[in-house]
């Protein structure tokens, strides 16, 4: 789906093609009934026109029940052809305009929210890939709007085809010799016909098509302008608090200005195009109407070579004719608003297949070279040579890491100047930092789970939110339960099926220090091996972060737990013991492990802050451990 031909056949050759076909062929036995039912048209049009000219003629008898007649006839071909050809196939194509869109929507939903993170790459883009902008609208509004706009141009072109057919072939029937054009004998009505319609057409094609490029570029550049509006309005509204405590309203007040100023803009020149494109629609639509189609059979009624009603017929069928033929005409800003849509879904698409494979993708603007392996678990987690930089083949290190060995069951307390690297040396082992190198080896089997700072609660059930990142089926009500209980959220347990209360969803009724807790609930139910905390303890008081260690203490004996704090002493239990067990030091760019009290081998700290008794580990320490 990355071109456009390749996005619009893609549904009929997946594997709902079954689905797909069957819905496209009834809409095209549909449009074909239609055209044929706009020759029935013209002919009961012109017998109705005819029996109003010959009304006082002496010949008809029966002057009232035939005009009564032919009317009835019209008004009841008007209703079988728009209220019930037309009606059912608007039906059907919006069936087919709902599943299409269904099924392109979910193949995007998929491969953003694969296990590649391709969400979180597709927007760290570059000057050589930039990042897809407004990737929200892209996946809502501009594939419905281009899945609506594919089905009505293909039915349109479908029509063109079937009119020229059942139409076309009627004014072949009904031709008739034109005086000066002997030479085509009984087909020159029909001759003059084609050419005057072969004519007419394709040269206010022509035009339509160049104000229509005009509409594409400005319905691009609308979209960016409405997407960016309406994203920073999302982000206003998400960090409105903060706007009021900084009293900012007058520079968000500039920015909304600034971003709507564009939408303006772009959108008086849409409309000044749109009026042009408009008052040359109507000039078209009445110049062919009213002289071309009744020009061809002009000559031939003048020599008295047709009759009235063949005239009329004819000139009908000539009009119908256009009309089917300047359907791309009629649609031309809908075909503009088609490709633009078109071109923003396969932008992602583009971006999407792209990051693929993320270190190829970042290895175009810097350097990217990490590799991620696993080793037996009693080995723990282990980093080697590992160098972070920022985007530039040449850019300078600002974290090196020559070996790091973390043990299972270690925790380990990172600390540093605010800036010096930490979360994005987490972020480095969790594969979410795209430039650098080095190697990552992982206990084999060991489960990961990354905490972050800032907690943002999806519109799930509390149970839902608890059971991730797998899902609510994967645990039981009493897991769960239990899991809120040792978080300290023990009076939520009665609305756990709930997604709101009091129609609030949960990430606004939780504080940040119970969306905290909600993460301790997490770890608790789902046992990682590794635990990495991202100053996950931010929102909680002194007592509330001790709680939050010691009950992953109680809870998950054997993970490997690697903590960035802005504390300079990592907190302890309420019995003074030792949650951590070493600390890795950020200074001058350098990472460096140490135990974390003094002079103390990592093996001996631990044995003082585990709270099995010493005697059963001092019997497992190597000899010289003992002498020292």
């Amino acid at each position: 789906m990355r071109t456009f031909w390749g996005l619009m056949r893609a549904y009929w050759l997946s594997d709902r093609w079954k689905e797909a076909w069957t819905l496209t062929l009834v809409i095209a036995a549909l449009t074909a009934l239609s055209s044929k039912a706009d020759v029935w048209f013209t002919r009961a049009s012109a017998e109705l026109m005819n029996s109003i000219s010959f009304f006082h003629d002496a010949a008809n008898v029966t002057p009232v029940q035939t005009l009564l007649g032919n009317a009835a006839l019209l008004v009841f071909l008007v209703v079988l052809k728009d209220a019930g050809i037309t009606g059912i196939r608007n039906l059907v194509s919006t069936t087919l305009h709902r599943k299409w869109r269904g099924w392109v929507n979910g193949r995007f939903n998929d491969a953003l929210l694969d296990g590649n993170h391709t969400h979180f790459h597709a927007q760290h883009g570059s000057p050589a890939a930039a990042a897809p902008d407004n990737i929200d609208q892209r996946v809502q509004e501009s594939i419905k709007d281009m899945t609506a706009g594919a089905i009505g141009l293909a039915m349109g072109a479908f029509g063109v085809a079937t009119a020229l057919y059942f139409l076309g072939g009627e004014l072949l029937r009904n031709s008739v010799a034109v005086k000066g054009l002997d030479f085509l004998g009984d087909y020159g009505t029909a001759v003059l016909a084609l050419i005057a319609v072969a004519l007419y057409v394709p040269f206010n094609t022509w035009i339509a098509v160049k104000l229509g490029g005009m509409l594409e570029r400005l319905n691009i550049r609308m979209q960016k302008a409405e997407g960016s509006y309406r994203g920073e309005l999302t982000t206003f509204l998400r960090r409105s608090f903060h706007v009021a405590a900084s009293k900012g309203e007058v520079v968000q007040k500039s920015m909304h200005n600034r971003l709507y100023d564009d939408i303006d803009t772009t959108w008086s020149c849409l409309n000044i195009i749109n009026t042009i494109y408009m008052g040359f629609e109507l000039v078209y639509n009445f110049v062919g109407a009213r002289i071309v189609a009744y020009g061809p059979g002009l000559v031939p009624f003048i020599h008295n070579g047709l009759d009235l009603k063949g005239y009329l017929t004819g000139s009908e069928q000539i009009n119908a004719l256009i009309q089917r033929c300047s359907y791309f005409i009629h649609v031309m800003p809908a075909i503009a608003t088609l490709r633009a849509n078109s071109q923003r879904v396969t932008e992602l698409a583009n971006a999407i297949e792209n990051v693929q494979h993320p270190q190829e993708f970042y290895s175009q603007t810097g350097r990217s070279d990490f590799r991620y392996d696993r080793q037996n678990p009693v080995f723990g987690l282990t980093i080697q040579k590992l160098e972070l930089t920022h985007q530039g083949e040449d850019a300078t290190p600002f974290l090196s890491a020559a070996n790091l060995r973390f043990r299972r069951g270690e925790w380990t307390f990172l600390k540093g100047e605010s800036g010096c690297g930490k979360t994005s040396l987490i972020k480095a082992i969790n594969g979410l930092w795209p430039y650098g190198r080095g190697t990552i080896v992982f206990p084999d089997g060991a489960r990961s789970f990354y905490a972050a700072q800032e907690v943002k609660l999806q519109q799930v059930s509390l149970k839902q939110l608890v059971c991730l990142p797998g899902t609510e089926n994967d645990h039981s009500d009493a897991q769960v339960a239990s899991a809120l209980y040792k978080a300290g959220l023990g009076d939520f347990i009665s609305h756990m099926a709930d997604e709101s209360r009091d129609g609030k969803i949960w990430d606004q009724i939780l504080s940040g220090g119970q969306k905290q807790k909600l993460v301790v609930a997490r770890i608790v139910l789902q046992q990682p091996g590794l635990l990495f905390l991202d100053e996950a303890t931010g929102a909680l008081d002194p007592e509330g972060k001790i709680a939050f260690h010691q009950a992953i203490r109680d809870n998950c004996p054997d993970v490997t737990v690697i903590s960035v704090m802005h504390e300079a002493v990592a907190p302890r239990s309420l019995a003074g013991a030792e949650f951590y067990h070493s600390v890795v030091t950020i200074a001058d760019g350098i990472a460096t492990k140490r135990p974390l009290v003094p002079n103390l081998p990592v093996e001996l700290t631990t044995i003082l802050a585990h709270p099995k008794p010493v005697e059963e580990r001092w019997l497992k320490f190597p000899r010289r451990m003992k002498q020292k």
